[in-house]
């Protein structure tokens, strides 16, 4: 669960192994897109964070990534604070200044097109988006096909509309620019780089 504090809540019990792990976690689901893996620690978070979104942010975000939120800071700081203090990462105002952003709130997130998708000198400099959804389901829902998945794969997101598919659907015509995503559920997480091709659901 949760709780409504700020940077005094705990990061990771061990911030050097768990990070690592974490990361390693974190590789292979953007290595392997649409495979739900759960994540194995978890540390508490201020809302609107959820605890798996603390960890995957505790593990990317540094001094040298600035991060944009969907969330208002001056209503709402305990998130900010939260990802200062842990983390030391800058929050920047304008989303195409981002090397990450965080969408808490699925419903009105901003298009994927208004993130930075890098240049044809440095595709790798895009902003890489941490998305937070009510779930991730693995073998069903839409067909996702590209590199890493042999033949396809099924995944179910519950919280987004047909709108956010069409966008990562113009999002992969980009390539090699383009944003990657990793979807954050309460439980676990799931990686969709810029290469995946996604089909309606059948």
């Amino acid at each position: 669960m949760a709780a409504a504090g700020s940077t005094h809540l705990p990061g990771f019990p061990d911030p050097v192994l768990d990070a690592q792990t974490t990361f390693r976690l974190l590789l292979a689901a953007m290595s392997r897109p649409g495979t739900v893996r759960e994540l194995p620690t978890l540390t508490p978070a201020p809302l609107p964070l959820f605890e798996t979104t603390a960890a995957v942010c505790l593990t990317l975000l540094d001094l040298h990534t600035p991060t944009w939120m969907d969330i208002d800071i001056e209503s709402n700081e305990a998130a900010a604070d939260y990802l200062r203090f842990h983390c030391g990462c800058p929050i920047v105002p304008e989303r195409s200044e981002a090397a990450f952003a965080l969408i808490t709130n699925p419903g009105q997130s901003p298009d994927l097109a208004t993130f930075n998708p890098g240049t044809s000198e440095f595709p790798d400099r895009s902003t890489t988006l941490i998305f937070q959804v009510a779930d991730l389901i693995q073998g069903q829902g839409r067909k996702l096909t590209g590199p890493g998945i042999a033949g396809e794969r099924r995944l179910g997101v519950d919280g987004l509309d047909n709108n956010f598919f069409d966008q990562l659907r113009r999002n992969r015509s980009l390539y090699p620019l383009g944003v990657d995503l990793f979807l954050v559920s309460p439980k676990a997480v799931c990686g969709l780089p810029r290469t995946v091709r996604v089909e309606d659901e059948q």
